[in-house]
């Protein structure tokens, strides 16, 4: 059951990964809710609404081995392995979880031939006894395939540090080819960028370890394609020794290990996050209820239709609309369900049967609900504008001043969760201003990890994600 289930909603959710990368930003109000679906709240893309880092520079050297033409570094006529240095700087750009493109320039000499030109001289003792080296420049455009998110488990829930990536792209290449035998070294080919004939092709594989948020090693294996059979020294096209094989193209492979660091303020990388982790979670507990429900092992006592095993209120009075945990529904958060309520939708005094009396509220102690956020986000989420509308509308009535709280779940530092938390108690003091509050009525606080709605989340992968999703919150408390 679970199986089908999650096959169904991943057809149904996968379009909207492409959309953008907050894709995945569900509006839960206290998950599991009755009225929340796996595509709520997609928007399309914009740099407000960004999630993850998505821009990174990477370097790194290696060594590069001729091994198609007919002068090589791979098992030369000496039965020896000639090693050439290289060096390269990139600029990477995900584009979604599994793609990106990287502008990349790479710099390096091959040495090939019989002998290595920078350590040895030819004897002259026999025609064969030749040396190459040859020194490039190429700046080409890559696609960059992420493997791992590509291809990882429906039922794999966890973080991972390991990825594999794919490389395949075309550029231009510059290059210089010197030729050593008993006569002395010479310029045999120089071939200058952007010019017809210039152009190259790369295609390897990568695999990458991610340190932190910041930084990831990578070693790499590409193989270059140059479309020139000159380029390892031989000289011209008919010279005698280019023409000891029949290939028309000199390439060569390039083994790297690089450093890659990720730019921006977020804590995830796009392409180090499995787009559809949350909503994997989500079917799996939405599978499970599913299975209670059909069992009810413990009955539904109330007759609200969520079994006693799920049920947080297990007196629900009946005819009173429920969420998916059992929970009378208040919509205006005003302590009156809105089955009693006279006024569902405006806040109001229990004793004036939920409408407001235009007299002041003398409840001093009371705490209103807020609202929750997405991971490692400030951001007020559309669905969350009504809560607040409602807010403005109780603090208005009310003659009190109110402290507006911020939170946050376990993960990341705790001068990390304190700046956090202060931001979005700041953005919501803001909105609140901004939409008729006097703001001598409020006070922002950020509280870090050190007021969890459920302390038991700590550290974090201890709980669902619905539960450290109701730790990085907002709410309001009366001075």
């Amino acid at each position: 059951m679970k199986l089908n289930l999650t096959s169904f909603a991943l057809a149904l959710v996968l379009p909207t990964a492409i959309f953008a990368q907050d894709s995945v930003a569900v509006s839960t109000e206290g998950y599991p809710n009755t009225f929340s679906s796996g595509s709520a709240n997609v928007s399309p893309f914009t740099q407000e609404s960004k999630r993850f880092n998505d821009w990174a520079i990477s370097v790194g050297a290696g060594v590069p081995l001729v091994q198609s033409a007919d002068l090589t570094s791979i098992k030369n006529g000496n039965g020896k392995n000639i090693f050439g240095y290289s060096a390269y700087l990139s600029i990477d750009k995900a584009i979604t979880h599994a793609f990106g493109l990287n502008l990349q320039y790479d710099r390096g000499e091959t040495r090939q031939g019989w002998f290595n030109t920078k350590t040895d001289n030819a004897t002259g003792n026999t025609f064969q006894d030749v040396g190459a080296r040859t020194q490039y420049d190429a700046i080409s455009i890559l696609g960059d395939l992420n493997f791992s998110n590509l291809l990882r488990r429906v039922d794999n829930k966890s973080p991972y540090r390991w990825a594999l990536h794919g490389y395949a792209g075309v550029g231009t290449l510059a290059y210089r080819a010197y030729l050593e035998d008993a006569a002395g070294q010479r310029l045999m080919t120089e071939i200058k960028p952007f010019k017809l004939g210039s152009m190259f092709g790369q295609a390897g594989a990568g695999l990458k370890y991610k340190v932190n948020r910041k930084i990831d090693i990578e070693g790499r294996v590409m193989y270059f394609v140059t479309g020139d059979d000159e380029f390892d020294g031989g000289g011209a096209q008919y010279s005698p020794i280019n023409q000891r094989e029949e290939q028309v193209s000199d390439n060569f492979f390039n083994a790297t290990l690089g450093l890659s660091l990720k730019l921006g303020k977020h804590q995830s990388h796009l392409m180090w996050h499995d787009p559809l982790q949350e909503i994997y979670y989500k079917l799996d507990v939405l599978a499970d209820r599913n299975q209670d429900v059909e069992v009810c092992k413990k009955g539904d006592a109330d007759n609200d239709g969520v079994c006693d095993d799920w049920d947080r209120q297990l007196d629900t009075p009946a005819g009173a609309r429920v969420d998916g945990a059992g929970v009378a529904l208040d919509t205006d958060l005003d302590g009156v369900i809105d089955l009693y309520d006279k006024c569902v939708t405006v806040p109001g005094p229990v004793e004036n049967n939920g409408c407001p009396t235009g007299g002041t509220v003398t409840d001093n102690t009371r705490t209103l609900e807020g609202i929750e956020f997405d991971l490692d986000s400030d951001r007020i989420l559309p669905s969350n504008t009504p809560i607040l509308n409602n807010a403005v509308n109780y603090i208005n009535s009310s003659s009190g001043t109110y402290n507006v709280i911020g939170g946050t779940d376990t993960r990341a530092s705790d001068a990390y969760n304190q700046n956090l938390s202060e931001r979005r108690a700041n953005t919501v003091k803001n909105y609140l201003i901004d939409n008729g509050v006097e703001a001598g009525k409020l006070e922002a606080i950020g509280r870090g990890e050190k007021d969890l709605k459920y302390p038991e989340c700590d550290p974090a992968t201890k709980c669902p994600e619905w539960k450290n999703r109701a730790n990085r919150r907002v709410y309001f408390e009366a001075k």
